[in-house]
């Protein structure tokens, strides 16, 4: 006789120890030397978008720093910075060797389709009626995008070197275009986390409280089954 049997609800592992450590050390500190980033960059503000004498936006505004009281805190700026640098390049580099001898790189690293794949999932959550592609564990826009922040993390500890010893690592300065040029680089790739982080924390609010709690504590709920049983 055939009878069906609901399996119990179980659960499934999404994200493994290594990955949330490297994730919840990294996002703090990472969020802090921004913070920071902003009290030294306040000493020289050159920066902003437009044309020739026609400003569109300076980087940032007076307003902002009234509201963010960043203003006349260099030297706390910079401490703050540089210590939690080296935290930032030793959790990267810790990260980067445990993908590769994992072998978690081959669910992160883009494959040839990821960029056609990835233009249907941004087309998809801006709304449109486009299919997702078939989603592993990291859709074509996620493996893109983290593989991105990885170089990024590179280019900001180099940039990031080169412009605090100028002197002692001027090949390096040199490579990077001189002085002007690595400072630009570098605050460029922060924008580039803040729209990282903008977009990053959107997509989890939208994926709902499953996707983060998974995050946290490494498993999700495993979809029940149906199986079949005979006599």
């Amino acid at each position: 006789m055939d009878a069906t049997a609901q399996l119990p609800q179980g659960l499934e592992e999404k994200h493994k120890l290594a990955t949330r450590w490297f994730h919840w050390i990294n996002f703090p500190i990472l969020s802090l030397m921004i913070a920071s980033g902003m009290f030294i960059y306040w000493a020289y503000d050159p920066y902003r978008v437009g044309l020739g004498s026609i400003t569109l936006f300076h980087f940032f505004p007076d307003w902002f720093y009234n509201v963010t009281q960043v203003g006349h805190k260099l030297n706390l700026g910079m401490a703050i910075h540089f210590a939690l640098a080296w935290i930032f390049a030793l959790n990267g580099v810790a990260y980067v060797l445990y993908t590769a001898i994992s072998g978690e790189w081959r669910e992160l690293v883009p494959e040839k389709k990821s960029f056609r794949e990835a233009a249907l999932v941004a087309m998809h959550d801006m709304g449109f009626k486009v299919a997702l592609p078939p989603q592993g564990r990291y859709n074509a826009a996620q493996r893109i995008t983290y593989t991105l922040i990885v170089f990024m993390g590179a280019l900001s500890l180099v940039t990031g070197l080169a412009i605090y010893k100028p002197a002692q690592l001027n090949s390096l300065l040199a490579l990077l275009g001189g002085y002007e040029w690595a400072r630009w680089e570098h605050f460029w790739l922060t924008m580039g986390y803040v729209g990282f982080f903008g977009i990053h924390i959107g997509q989890v609010i939208k994926a709902g409280w499953a996707n983060f709690r998974s995050m946290v504590c490494g498993y999700d709920i495993a979809a029940t089954k149906e199986v079949g049983h005979g006599a």
